[in-house]
């Protein structure tokens, strides 16, 4: 594997705690405590509103734009706070805020000198905001070990769209047969890589999928550069 991909968010860059500790924030200065019955209550309604609007953004059926704001709109409105200009504060701080926190998973800097260390070109492709995902790369120390980051807005379309690696690939002048893409995401990030042409490696660090899902599953990132002699063999 001469080339190896990377999803960033719920990958390398821990989204779930980040995104957590910058809505803790939000939640004390905007004294959200006094309207609802704990930050918890917020915390758990919100992430089941993002995850949805993600999906329809994933599929294009919302701009960033209206994702940006409509998850706090609908968050508040879940607790009878119907307030757009607090959504308008809410969506605006979070994106200024969030990609500052610089929670990355275990093991993270450690594998990428490994693979580095054994010459293989890292690239990112990431489905988020390509003006948030620049900030998270420089300030959680990482940003040096990549050559080629795509965020797939670029491209007009998010995986698992096949454009999306290839623009990926022809960027990094990488044969998609000699490149392997990891991710937490199997259909986003491992099914559209394969259906490419590319081999893939499901990073699962909560266990969120059942064992054997994929034949490369692993819930550490150490793992991988054990893994790749592995995967060599099958591609031989």
């Amino acid at each position: 594997m001469k080339h190896i991909f990377f999803d960033l968010d719920r990958t390398l860059w821990d989204f779930d705690k980040n995104s957590k500790a910058a809505l803790e924030v939000l939640f004390e200065k905007y004294n959200l405590g006094d309207q609802m019955r704990s930050f918890q209550s917020f915390y758990t309604t919100y992430k089941k509103i993002n995850g949805k609007l993600w999906n329809m953004y994933g599929k294009g059926d919302l701009t960033k734009a209206v994702l940006r704001v409509k998850r706090f709109e609908d968050t508040l409105k879940s607790f009878q706070i119907n307030d757009h200009e607090l959504a308008v504060t809410l969506g605006e701080e979070y994106v200024n805020t969030a990609p500052y926190h610089t929670n990355i998973f275990p093991g993270t800097v450690e594998t990428l000198k490994a693979l580095k260390a054994e010459n293989h070109g890292l690239h990112i492709i990431t489905n988020g905001f390509k003006e948030i995902q620049a900030i998270k790369l420089e300030n959680s120390g990482i940003r040096d070990f990549f050559d080629v980051i795509v965020c797939s807005e670029e491209v007009g379309k998010n995986k698992p769209a096949p454009e999306v690696f290839e623009y990926a690939t022809g960027l990094a002048k990488a044969n998609p047969a000699d490149s392997l893409m990891i991710g937490d995401d199997y259909l986003v990030d491992i099914v559209g890589a394969e259906r490419f042409g590319m081999k893939g490696i499901l990073f699962d660090p909560y266990q969120t999928y059942k064992e054997g899902t994929h034949e490369w599953h692993i819930n550490s990132l150490d793992k991988i550069p054990g893994l790749i002699p592995w995967i060599k063999k099958t591609t031989l």
